[in-house]
């Protein structure tokens, strides 16, 4: 069983099928009444105490091809991107209310490296690595402001975050919903392919908060 900090983020795993025990160990790491996400294909009941607040399909997406941007494309001159990290967290979170990209925790920046673009010094669009396995690192926290969209500010930052990954020698992957086809469109078009299908499933750990 595995938890990141909550303050970091709220995913958490099981390497097997957990025992009530492991439940309890999960709660106590998270903190009473505290959210966990877990995700993948094999999602194990809660016991008695959890609460369901979420659940739904996903998609996992790798980049081993990335395309390049071209002449035409809306993202072809791209603006200025600005490194992201703890001086930036009010605006990373206010962002993150608004677009509401997934989880996105005080301390989820981190995880690796954020990217944002501003206008008029205002945070308007962001993306920056998160899970890391061997060979390949997570792009997360896709966002930009629905007052900003269609004009190719999350394309300029994934290809970003990715490059910088690749010149790692790593693999760039995302999560997304399977609900959301405008961004598997545009992951699509980037040149990321469908690996597998998962599940993502949000609990309430017992308990109050304290």
């Amino acid at each position: 069983m595995a938890l990141f900090g909550p303050a970091v983020s709220p995913f958490g795993a099981f390497e097997q099928p957990p025992t009530s025990a492991q439940w309890d160990e999960l709660a106590d790491i998270a903190g009473p009444g505290s959210d966990v996400v877990l995700m993948g294909n094999r999602l194990y009941r809660p016991p008695a105490g959890w609460n369901l607040l979420l659940e739904g399909p996903g998609i996992q997406m790798v980049g081993e091809r990335m395309k390049p941007p071209s002449d035409s494309t809306p993202d072809a001159v791209a603006p200025t991107l600005s490194p992201l990290g703890r001086d930036d967290v009010a605006d990373m979170l206010e962002l993150v209310a608004a677009a509401r990209p997934g989880p996105f925790r005080d301390r989820t920046h981190e995880l690796g490296r954020y990217a944002g673009i501003r206008e008029g010094g205002r945070l308007v669009a962001m993306a920056g690595e998160r899970l890391r396995l061997p060979g390949y690192t997570e792009i997360s926290a896709v966002a930009t402001l629905p007052s900003h969209r269609r004009r190719g500010l999350a394309a300029v930052l994934v290809r970003s975050i990715a490059a910088g990954i690749a010149a790692e020698g790593a693999v760039p992957f995302l999560n997304v919903a399977a609900q959301n086809e405008t961004a598997i469109r545009l992951y699509t078009a980037l040149g990321f392919r469908i690996r597998r299908e998962l599940h993502f499933r949000f609990l309430h750990a017992p308990g109050a908060p304290s």
